[in-house]
């Protein structure tokens, strides 16, 4: 670059000799916080200028100020082929790879969308027994007597500890320990009554239940504070850190069970924390798949691999062949009873109705009751032939592919659990975390994780990725989502001064979520960073700030700087192949 002012490399990197692979000895001036397309045919060295020089060095002088401890760790880059850089900035590369084939990660934990949830879940999540659905608290000596001074004036009320189920001979023993200890009144079987006047018949040889009025009065909310707490306390240590109260207004009574531990509906739950919602760890993993996901089992696309095709016409594969048709017989002779549509393609019946298939009813065996079958005969070889042609990998039954504990489902935010979420594509979570009501406490705790849970969300419907779940496992991701997963992550994390190399992120992208991916690129470059693409789309070209065109061929006939500044000057002044493919003059023949 000929110039009387001589660049300075605070402003901008100053590339001196680059002669890696079929690289000229290229000189070249790049300014940083610019958009940088690098073009030029396949094979002129845009990614060996790009990767193999320009990020290369940026990682080797990283490594290199770190301790001798650190980098023995790093292992060594070597130095590219070139006289001199400088004003090199840190460097990021976003390639079209598959980050990682670890089974474990997935697009929520490449994110760090799933690491914020786990957060927002163990703050603010409220616990729901699955038995009565009611939310599960634990109490405390204040909240237990808070509670009993709000009732109304005048309620009649009297504080009881339980004592649970016993047989008879239990029950008398503590009957006279309760009455050497000054009681006077128990709830027995569901009467009050005084213990020297124990109705006859009342006692049961078995299961009868028992719990010990503590205290009663009537409540007013002015006074009797202390006294009330008292005899909570004392119901407390008596009912082993469980009572109730009985109160009773204007004729109707109420019953309301109060415990310090984290319980309801006699089950005992655990309290949320970041690691029970982690399935990278033992303590929030699915016991079933160890917090993969899937298992080992009968795997239904095996079963029904062809789905256009109906049940009547074979579809359940399975079922096919002399001896085992009787199964599928079965459920045609019986299907109208039921209203089962046997002749639609397997691929236009409901949820339901697939489930029905491999449930059964009253009528015929299903698909779980036949490969149960064909277990408990494998003993015969045909049979364990037979099992093994359909067995594969498929969702775990207990987590749904979600890799969590079962319990971390009683776990809920606006009505959802956190496997709730993870299924559900990311344009339907922004818009459920759009629209999600909390409470004014609940939002103060969270404001900070949601507002980057959002964020990056948004991020990644920007780069045309709403489909996606935060479920779905990143070594089944193709190159191009991988990276604009990556591009997403980086803008998320809001890194500055730093150098993103991407290699052609436009690939199997929709020309609108091209022009998503600009407006992220740019946004990328106006944070303070220097974003530098190799690539060959025309719209990412008219907008970038500068264009550097590599030839002017491929191979041994290329590695030239043939053309480098902006859209506007290349499009006056230059002669080169890329040239007359923007400009129309050259054009590829449609066949």
């Amino acid at each position: 670059m000929s110039s009387s002012v001589r660049p300075d490399p605070k402003h901008n990197i100053i590339i001196k000799g680059a002669r890696l692979h079929n690289l000229k000895n290229i000189d070249l001036v790049l300014p940083h916080k610019k958009l940088i397309v690098i073009t030029g045919l396949s094979g002129s060295g845009k990614s060996t200028l790009a990767f193999d020089t320009l990020y290369a060095e940026g990682q080797r002088r990283y490594i290199e100020s770190l301790s001798a401890y650190a980098r023995q760790f790093l292992g060594k880059i070597d130095k590219p082929e070139v006289d001199s850089i400088l004003g090199v900035s840190p460097a990021i590369a976003i390639n079209q790879q598959v980050k990682s084939s670890n089974p474990r990660s997935t697009v929520g934990t490449n994110t760090e969308i799933y690491d914020y949830l786990k957060l927002l879940y163990a703050r603010i999540g409220r616990t729901f027994s699955p038995v009565s659905g009611k939310e599960v608290k634990r109490h405390t000596i204040d909240s237990i007597t808070e509670a009993i001074l709000n009732l109304k004036d005048g309620t009649k009320v009297m504080v009881f500890a339980p004592f649970g189920i016993m047989p008879q001979k239990a029950l008398e023993k503590r009957i006279d320990i309760l009455q050497h200890q000054g009681y006077t009144r128990v709830q027995l079987n569901g009467e009050v009554v005084r213990l020297d006047k124990i109705p006859d018949g009342i006692i049961k040889k078995e299961d009868n239940e028992l719990s010990v009025l503590i205290d009663r009065f009537v409540a007013d909310g002015s006074k009797e504070n202390t006294r009330v707490a008292e005899a909570v306390r004392t119901a407390l240590a008596e009912g082993n850190n469980r009572c109730f109260i009985i109160s009773e207004l204007d004729g109707k009574t109420d019953e309301t069970h109060f415990s310090t531990e984290f319980e309801a509906d006699g089950m005992r739950f655990e309290e949320p924390s970041v690691h029970f919602f982690s399935f990278n760890n033992p303590y929030g993993a699915c016991k079933r798949c160890e917090g993969f996901g899937n298992i080992i089992g009968i795997d239904e696309d095996l079963v029904m691999p062809d789905r256009s095709l109906s049940v009547y016409e074979d579809g359940v594969v399975c079922w096919r062949g002399e001896s085992m048709s009787k199964f599928k017989d079965q459920l045609i002779r019986s299907a109208s009873k039921f209203d089962f549509p046997i002749h639609r393609p397997i691929y236009e019946l409901t949820e339901a109705q697939i489930q029905l298939l491999w449930d059964g009813n009253e009528y015929f065996q299903g698909l779980h009751a036949f490969f149960r079958m064909l277990e408990e005969n494998s003993y015969k070889i045909q049979y364990r032939v037979m099992l093994s042609r359909y067995r594969g990998k498929t969702d775990c039954p207990e987590c749904r592919g979600t890799k969590l504990r079962k319990d971390a489902g009683y776990v809920k935010i606006g009505g959802k659990n956190l496997q709730d979420l993870v299924l559900l594509p990311i344009s339907e979570l922004a818009d459920f975390f759009d629209t999600v009501e909390l409470t004014d406490t609940e939002r103060e705790i969270s404001k900070r994780i949601l507002k980057e849970v959002t964020t990056r969300l948004g991020f990644m419907k920007d780069v045309g990725l709403g489909y996606l779940t935060l479920n779905r496992q990143s070594n089944t991701l193709s190159g191009g989502e991988s990276q604009r997963i990556s591009l997403a992550s980086s803008l998320g994390s809001s890194l500055v001064g730093s150098m993103y190399i991407l290699d052609e992120p436009s690939i199997g992208l929709h020309p609108k979520d091209t022009e998503r991916l600009i407006s992220i690129l740019k946004r990328l470059r106006d944070i303070g960073n220097t974003v530098i693409v190799v690539e060959h789309d025309e719209d990412i070209m008219r907008s970038a700030d500068m264009i550097v065109d590599i030839g002017p061929e491929a191979g041994t006939h290329g590695g030239e700087v043939v053309f480098h500044g902006t859209l506007d000057d290349m499009m006056k002044s230059a002669d080169t192949l890329t040239t007359g493919y923007l400009s129309g003059k050259l054009e590829i023949p449609v066949p």
